[in-house]
């Protein structure tokens, strides 16, 4: 597809979080679709769009409606593409086609206006989080969600609710330095790729931080969430900003 967009802006979002329970969040996503986004050449999303996924085959309506609304962005000529988070990882082909996005690896590089980038979700950053880094090998395993994905859509949506309430439990007994990402593994990560800049979301700290890789300074960028406003990464060729909108 030719981008017929006159500016040069790229867009990244993470951690919306979308579920039925919060229109406000929805509504400020759906904003941000009609008139932010349709500005740009691409829109990176890097998970965690949706609170939880249980599977493609949820015919749920509002589903259908936050899939049109980024086919209809899609159409106006913005690229989008979708790297999958811990919340919505079952996310497949079926709605990414649905949607007119592109999916990608856990783990991708990106030519940004001339700087090699990588972007991810974020979460195998933590590795301190030792009991979520055991569950997430298993759940991105293919017997595991094979097994999952065979199970009646009822039974999918109850599990997910049960996971979420134990999770919620779980993060409020662990300390905010277990939950963050291990430096040691950004490092490793920027030199593995051969990268100054690393762009991710996942924690909800948005910040640009100032570390060192392959020798030389280099910048990890972290998303915001969308909990009490909606959040965006807007890079053009000369600028990188964080910013924010009122819900």
């Amino acid at each position: 597809m030719i981008n017929s967009k006159d500016t040069a802006i790229t867009y990244f979002i993470a951690d919306l979080h979308l579920c039925e329970n919060r229109p406000d969040i929805s509504a400020c996503f759906l904003r941000f679709l009609e008139n932010d986004a349709t500005e740009a050449e691409t829109l990176y999303i890097l998970g965690d769009l949706f609170e939880t996924w249980v599977g493609d085959d949820d015919d749920n309506p509002y589903l259908k409606t936050i899939a049109e609304a980024l086919t209809k962005l899609s159409q106006s000529g913005t690229c989008v593409y979708y790297i999958h988070g811990n919340r919505d990882f079952l996310l497949g082909k079926n709605y990414a086609k649905k949607s007119s996005m592109t999916l990608l690896p856990e783990i991708e590089t990106i030519d940004l206006y001339g700087r090699h980038v990588v972007i991810m979700h974020g979460d195998t950053l933590c590795t301190r989080d030792i009991d979520y880094q055991v569950f997430r090998k298993k759940s991105r395993s293919w017997w595991w969600q094979t097994m999952v994905k065979s199970l009646p859509l009822f039974v999918r949506k109850k599990m997910a609710a049960n996971y979420r309430k134990k999770s919620a439990q779980a993060t409020a007994m662990k300390s905010q330095d277990i939950m963050d990402v291990t430096e040691s593994e950004v490092i490793k990560c920027l030199e593995n790729n051969h990268s100054q800049l690393l762009i991710h979301g996942h924690t909800h700290r948005p910040a640009v931080h100032d570390i060192m890789a392959n020798g030389v300074k280099a910048q990890r960028i972290v998303l915001g969430d969308w909990y009490e406003q909606g959040a965006w990464l807007k890079v053009t060729p000369k600028t990188i900003e964080l910013l924010n909108h009122s819900l």
